[in-house]
């Protein structure tokens, strides 16, 4: 019956989702989500609002979930009240036909009730799933808009933390929150009228008692939701401690502090079973508290009933019945019980949702940005000073780069040598705002960086890393991330150009073998060939090389800087090297250190002067 019901509601689904929804139940692979709330909102709205608003998509889950709710209320309440009206009216007056009768319209009412439950078990569930969808989608999306700035100062198991586990229970929320508080409020509204139809007096006695429930509940929630909060906080610290030692473990292996990291993981845990033992500590004194109210309240019931029938003033039956109302409601006490648990836990999460929407990114498009229909790629840096924030206070660390005056005429290949910690990479972090500068301006073709569409800016620059990151997929995929749209014949032109179609040809695979995670299946090579095809394929006009082979051996080097040359060619090209032999053709080359741009010039100008790059290429072809 179960399946049966079950197929049906999965045929036609049109009976209850309006277009829209159906639209997020059925999401199809690939499609992008429009976001939920937007992001301008988690700034002026307050928390309540922005959690019903994630309902707005599923109203129509949502309504038939409470709609089903409802009756299965109404049909617990009506139990009792017939049973009582059965046991008293027709039994004694040897009306069995009517009574049995009663009991088959019962039986046919449970029957709706099945129904009604699987429906707000499966379907309300779904709502739950969706919403959550949604809450990470959105999340996700905005940490995509975020700048380098936060990942630098964030961990990514927090991160992580905040996009599984907690959504989790924002989940649980949004599902049995509403329908527990729902079903709750009705049952003993329910509930309270008929005791009080059975017998007033004892009705009294019982509700007098909510007031007292009420009060315990109120002087424990503050408790509750800091325990919960710290239980959240400790989590996030524990995944962010699992992700660091994993990622890590090479590192550990190789200077056998296995130990060391055991230890180090061990007293993360303990701070974690310590949060999980208070936060236990105070759902133990509350739910031993209510449940000992609750059980006082059932004992105080039936010895004021039992005096009630000493004093002829109720009957055995209506004992009975008030019985059976005195459940139903006790039940809703014992569900509000469980929703204050699962209230402190979904909105500690929501408030750590939220406090992550709320993350502002540093770099933004202006009101009216600027898509070229020409980009030639003259890069201008005019009076550029540039020094990291600080997360914790917003303000500036010591300058990274002063008073920097560089112009990089289109199709020229511009060479950035110096000391490490001269600000070669921060140089070339600005061009595609990676960063933000502090004063002064970078120009690209007379047009401010900052007055460009940071996607078409971003479109047109391609980077090849010494740190090449790989995603855990196939050499076509990864090849392919330099332009998604692009067909595997181009792909495959592009890993030729790159001078990697040969070995990919070798493995048995081809272009669809698994690199594994972060590419550790191939060597840096190899990974590294990926990385020039994927700017092969992106075939952008300004082209950054950050040390691009400076981690590879010589005969390597070798075979890979022929494939950097050829696609450095008639493109704007700045390269940072610390081997200064792979460098000597570069069109000028810019000596950069802490004090600034020292020198500039071609390799033999600079060689002929007593310079600080002759001394460090001199440094270097004498060992």
């Amino acid at each position: 019956m179960i399946k049966l019901f079950g197929n049906f509601m999965q045929k036609y689904p049109i009976l209850i989702l309006d277009d829209k929804m159906k639209r997020n139940w059925r999401h199809k692979e690939g499609e992008i989500m429009n976001e939920t709330v937007p992001e301008k909102d988690f700034l002026t709205k307050k928390r309540m609002r922005l959690f019903c608003m994630y309902y707005k998509p599923n109203i129509g889950l949502f309504i038939l979930d409470m709609s089903c709710a409802f009756l299965i209320a109404c049909i617990d309440l009506l139990f009792p009240m017939v049973t009582r009206f059965a046991l008293q009216t027709y039994l004694p007056n040897n009306n069995y036909r009517t009574f049995f009768l009663v009991i088959s319209i019962l039986f046919v009412s449970y029957i709706v009730r099945f129904f009604m439950q699987f429906v707000v078990s499966y379907w309300g569930h779904l709502m739950g799933a969706n919403i959550e969808m949604q809450m990470r989608y959105d999340l996700f999306n905005h940490l995509q808009k975020l700048s380098y700035s936060f990942f630098d100062r964030s961990r990514t198991g927090s991160i992580m933390s905040r996009i599984l586990p907690e959504l989790f229970d924002i989940t649980e929320l949004a599902h049995h929150g509403p329908e527990d508080l729902f079903i709750s409020c009705v049952t003993m509204i329910g509930a309270s009228i008929a005791l009080f139809i059975i017998n007033p007096k004892l009705a009294l006695i019982l509700i007098l008692a909510i007031p007292i429930l009420i009060t315990f509940t109120i002087l424990l929630r503050k408790r509750m939701s800091f325990a919960s909060r710290h239980l959240k906080e400790g989590t996030a610290e524990i995944n962010s401690e699992i992700e660091s030692c994993i990622t890590g473990v090479r590192v550990s292996k190789a200077f056998a502090n296995e130990g060391y990291q055991a230890t180090k993981f061990q007293k993360q845990s303990m701070l974690y079973r310590t949060a999980r033992c208070e936060f236990y500590k105070v759902m133990a004194v509350f739910f031993s508290g209510m449940e000992f109210m609750i059980s006082l309240v059932s004992l105080i019931a039936i010895g004021a009933g039992g005096y009630f029938i000493m004093k002829n003033e109720m009957t055995l039956v209506d004992l009975v019945a008030f019985t059976l109302y005195i459940t139903a409601f006790l039940t809703p006490i014992r569900k509000l019980t469980n929703f204050t648990e699962l209230f402190q836990s979904g909105m500690s999460g929501f408030d750590r949702f939220i406090e992550l929407m709320k993350e502002t990114p540093d770099i933004v498009n202006c009101e009216t940005p600027l898509i070229p229909e020409k980009f030639d790629g003259n890069i201008t840096f005019s009076h550029v000073n540039f020094a990291y924030t600080n997360a914790s206070d917003n303000e500036s660390n010591d300058t990274v780069l002063s008073d920097i005056n560089l112009i990089i005429p289109a199709g020229k290949t511009i060479a950035i040598v110096g000391p490490s910690g001269g600000g070669k990479s921060t140089l070339c972090h600005l061009i595609p705002r990676f960063y933000e500068i502090s004063s002064g301006s970078i120009s690209i073709d007379q047009t401010d960086i900052r007055n460009l569409d940071i996607t078409f800016l971003r479109q047109n620059i391609g980077i090849v890393l010494q740190d090449v990151f790989l995603f855990a997929t196939t050499i076509m995929e990864n090849i392919r991330f330099g332009r998604l749209d692009a067909s595997d014949e181009e792909v495959m032109e592009a890993a030729r150009q790159a001078e990697m179609a040969d070995f990919i040809d070798s493995l048995p695979d081809g272009y669809n073998t698994y690199v594994g995670e972060r590419g550790l299946l191939l060597s840096g090579g190899q990974k590294q060939r990926i990385s020039i095809a994927r700017v092969f394929l992106k075939n952008p006009k300004i082209l950054i090389l950050d040390e691009a082979t400076s981690a590879l051996d010589t005969q390597t080097e070798r075979k890979i800087q022929s494939a950097l040359e050829r696609l450095s060619h008639g493109r704007t090209c700045i390269v940072i090297a610390h081997r200064l032999s792979t460098i000597r053709n570069a069109d000028r080359i810019v000596y950069l250190s802490e004090k600034g741009i020292e020198e500039q010039g071609t390799h033999e100008e600079l060689i002929a002067i007593s310079s600080a790059y002759s001394n460090l290429y001199n440094l270097q072809i004498s060992c």
